[in-house]
């Protein structure tokens, strides 16, 4: 009889813990031998630094990719999607195609960025072509809504200084780097309040690329009804969807959290807005996400010891055009509510079936395809060597709103995402 697998984790959560414990699983220290390490973003690092030259064996698998955060710091998910369109362009792809302005006609589904101090001078050339814009500043490596602000005149930017004799822009600590990007001011508005997307991504394999949607995604809410006025610019209740910063309102709701499901949403825009356009949106969102994940792939490190859980923040405006705001590395595991707590536990547990099929100790030299009966919540969004057998790759490549797969069915009728049926 196979033995137990043996795990570790350094994130002390009760829906990761109760998932190990219910399989059976044995729980040991980082320094005996284990089998499945759920690990912070920090410990990645250590584990796979050139300094420890940690080498895992073929029974060891982890939660990250050794460089996820090519595409989970804010910074580097722009440069690897400007790169990835100027690759498109130069291969004449038709998904590179610029409207009579020069803008992307399909790739444009991130708000115009810019990273300070290093593009300062490119932004105030942006900036002065329209003055009367709003514009949101974002400390690369941190999360949870931590040192952002927004900005809609030059002379806001107080906590950086410039040098008046060089005219070169450096932020009083040299070490964080931040992003300025157009801030989304128009979004859509359900009540009154702002609202983004949570959505859960896996990815088991980047080369070749494999990966699934969580089909139990959320909305997070403003707790402070939406207003463009400048005057409110300060008022993070009014601008910003992190659960972190609204939980400390007035008005936040401890039962359901400020939260909707995916599906309401999906519901409500069907009755509001019909149910053709709903399906297009979400196929928009689906398509960008696996842009996305294509825009990251060459230069992912992709190790067969490693999967990855991300958490996509998504962002729908008046038109209903999906932005793709940030990429979460951890997405966070704590529960603000009892449905929270069932959702992030079941999220764990098709996780877990999908990245350790059966339960059993891993092989890393496993095919990485698992049986649709163990997805779960999951459903299968990219495949790419089925999507290249099948010739799908260049329906994906000729514009968004297309099914993303191989054998994937339009299903706008019964309003369900076009990815949802996989024969």
């Amino acid at each position: 009889m196979a033995g137990k697998v043996k795990w570790v984790t350094d994130i002390e959560k009760s829906v990761l813990i109760n998932n190990f414990e219910k399989r059976g699983w044995v729980q040991v220290t980082e320094n005996e031998d284990w089998n499945f390490y759920w690990m912070s973003v920090q410990t990645i690092r250590n584990v796979f630094s050139v300094e420890t030259g940690y080498r895992l064996s073929d029974d060891q698998i982890v939660n990250h990719f050794p460089n996820h955060y090519e595409l989970t710091r804010k910074d580097l998910m722009v440069k690897n999607i400007k790169r990835y369109r100027k690759e498109l362009e130069k291969e004449g792809s038709p998904l590179a195609e610029k409207d009579e302005n020069g803008k992307y006609l399909y790739l444009d589904f991130v708000p115009v960025t810019y990273m300070l101090p290093a593009d300062y001078n490119l932004f105030v050339e942006e900036f002065r072509k329209s003055p009367s814009s709003t514009w949101i500043m974002k400390p690369c490596g941190k999360a949870q809504g931590k040192g952002i602000f927004l900005i809609n005149k030059l002379s806001q930017i107080k906590k950086w200084s410039r040098d008046s004799k060089t005219s070169t822009f450096v932020p009083q600590s040299t070490k964080e780097a931040y992003v300025i990007s157009l801030y989304v001011s128009n979004p859509l508005l359900i009540g009154g309040r702002k609202f983004d997307l949570r959505l859960y991504v896996l990815v088991s394999t980047y080369r070749p690329l494999r990966c699934y949607m969580y089909k139990l995604g959320f909305c997070r809410f403003c707790t402070v009804k939406y207003t463009p006025s400048t005057s409110e610019l300060d008022n993070m209740f009014v601008h910003l969807t992190n659960v972190a910063i609204q939980k400390h309102g007035e008005d936040y709701n401890h039962i359901h959290g400020g939260k909707w499901t995916v599906n309401n949403l999906r519901l409500y825009l069907e009755s509001t807005r019909g149910k053709e356009v709903t399906s297009k949106l979400f196929d928009e969102i689906h398509w960008i996400i696996v842009q996305s994940l294509k825009a990251v792939a060459p230069v992912m490190n992709n190790d067969k010891h490693c999967f990855e859980c991300y958490g996509y923040d998504i962002i729908i405006d008046d038109k209903l055009k999906p932005w793709l705001i940030e990429v979460n590395a951890s997405p966070s595991l704590t529960s603000s509510t009892a449905n929270d707590r069932i959702l992030k536990y079941n999220l764990i547990n098709d996780t877990l079936n999908i990245a350790v099929p059966n339960g059993e100790i891993p092989d890393c030299k496993w095919n990485k395809s698992p049986p649709k009966e163990v997805l779960g919540n999951y459903e299968i969004l990219y495949d790419e060597e089925l999507a290249q057998s099948d010739g799908a790759d260049r329906e994906l490549r000729s514009r968004p709103g297309q099914p993303l797969g191989p054998r994937a069915s339009r299903t706008r009728d019964s309003g369900r995402s076009a990815l949802s049926t996989w024969k």
